[in-house]
């Protein structure tokens, strides 16, 4: 089964998929928005990186404070998962992305990646965390 990472922010969405058998998550893209509430050609790429993936879940990075406390974020990140649901008619499981960003700007500082180059990739990057996250849960579980 193929599963579908999202690191779901104000202007940018990362994207990452596993690969077949659950194991590995490898980003694919980031999808900008100019406007935060217009969703619909976010959700029109999703679509045919679902259907091009043959995705049967997808797992959205859930950005909760530090003091585990829910935010301004994490209400629209449930409104989006909604959204989700609604359009693809598939389950969406939310994961706790509190460092996901931390741990991909630390890979892509290893990697010794400019600051330019890492702001294109970093919520792609993102979306890897949050997807390799849950997918190792799953291994132990």
């Amino acid at each position: 089964m193929r599963i579908l990472g999202l690191d779901y922010g104000s202007k940018t969405l990362g994207v990452a998929v596993s690969d077949p058998f659950g194991w590995t998550a490898q980003g694919i893209e980031t999808i900008n928005r100019k406007d935060e509430k217009n969703l619909k050609s976010t959700i029109a790429r999703l679509g045919d990186i679902i259907n091009e993936y043959n995705i049967e879940k997808i797992v959205l990075g859930l950005p909760k404070n530090m003091n585990n406390t829910s935010g301004e974020r994490v209400d629209r990140t449930l409104y989006f998962k909604d959204r989700l649901m609604r359009e693809f008619s598939i389950p969406v499981d939310t994961w706790d992305e509190r460092l996901s960003t931390i741990g991909a700007k630390r890979s892509l500082l290893e990697a010794d990646l400019s600051r330019k180059k890492q702001s294109k990739v970093i919520d792609k990057m993102a979306a890897v965390f949050i997807l390799q996250g849950y997918l190792d849960n799953l291994q132990r579980n």
